[in-house]
């Protein structure tokens, strides 16, 4: 299916400088996208979308909206749609992470790392959905972790990683049920990135202690990530879907 001409990306966690969804809007607005951004904070997606229009000379729309909350996401979603030309991808990046050990875990933590992580992935899918049937061409990418497949092991414990495997199983099943309506889904699963849900910025001997496991000498960087996010939402990724993209340095290797 060829895309619109003129062609929207939504990326929801998309505000703060140094994570992955502020470097996916970048990303995207170089090549030409317009861009919606869903975040927590209203003004703050309003000035990221104003900042990121007056630099690519692309059409930007921010909404605030709390992904765990289906009604915001479906409102924030048809505000954008309101506000920007066909809505062909969307890249669900939001996320919290969670370093609280298995025995210490409280029943509330459990439920805002689901909500949040699992939940607001098929929130966003689901609205999107509904508009990419319509017009039969749509591009979703869901951020999973190597968390998932590895059971933890990083930063984020338990509650993370199920979240994370549970989105590679919504990742599977969505691609299933909409591909009929050349709508792809796909995952990618990053390693150790220098983002602040690492627990802060990553000192040089945090990053050295990282790279012993990987077969690259780096850890990534939120760049690498929006690249292949770039990749699996483009015109010419129409064969890939359901699948699992692991960037993360060859720390798991399946």
């Amino acid at each position: 299916m060829t895309f619109p001409a003129s062609r929207t990306a939504i990326v929801t966690g998309a505000v703060s400088e140094r994570g992955i969804g502020r470097a996916t809007v970048n990303y995207l607005a170089a090549q030409g996208w317009n861009i919606g951004i869903i975040d927590l904070d209203d003004a703050a997606c309003k000035a990221a979308a104003k900042e990121i229009a007056a630099e690519y000379g692309v059409q930007a729309h921010g909404v605030g909206a709390n992904v765990a909350s289906e009604a915001e996401v479906r409102a924030a979603i048809d505000e954008l749609e309101n506000e920007l030309p066909q809505i062909v991808a969307l890249a669900n990046v939001a996320g919290v992470s969670s370093p609280i050990g298995y025995l210490e875990l409280e029943p509330a933590e459990w439920e805002r790392v689901l909500s949040i992580n699992l939940n607001g992935v098929h929130y966003a899918t689901r609205r999107v959905a509904e508009s990419m049937v319509k017009n039969r061409v749509g591009r979703i990418v869901n951020i999973s972790s190597v968390s998932a497949q590895r059971g933890g092991g990083t930063f984020s414990k338990t509650p993370y990683s199920v979240a994370k495997a549970g989105v590679i199983g919504l990742t599977r099943a969505t691609a299933r049920e909409l591909g009929e309506y050349d709508i792809t889904v796909n995952a990618i699963s990053p390693g150790p990135i220098d983002t602040d849900i690492m627990g802060g910025t990553l000192s040089e001997e945090r990053k050295d202690e990282l790279v012993k496991d990987l077969v690259v000498n780096r850890v990534g960087s939120t760049r690498d990530i929006a690249a292949a996010i770039a990749f699996l939402i483009s015109e010419d990724s129409g064969y890939i879907s359901g699948q699992t993209l692991n960037v993360d340095g060859g720390l798991y290797m399946h």
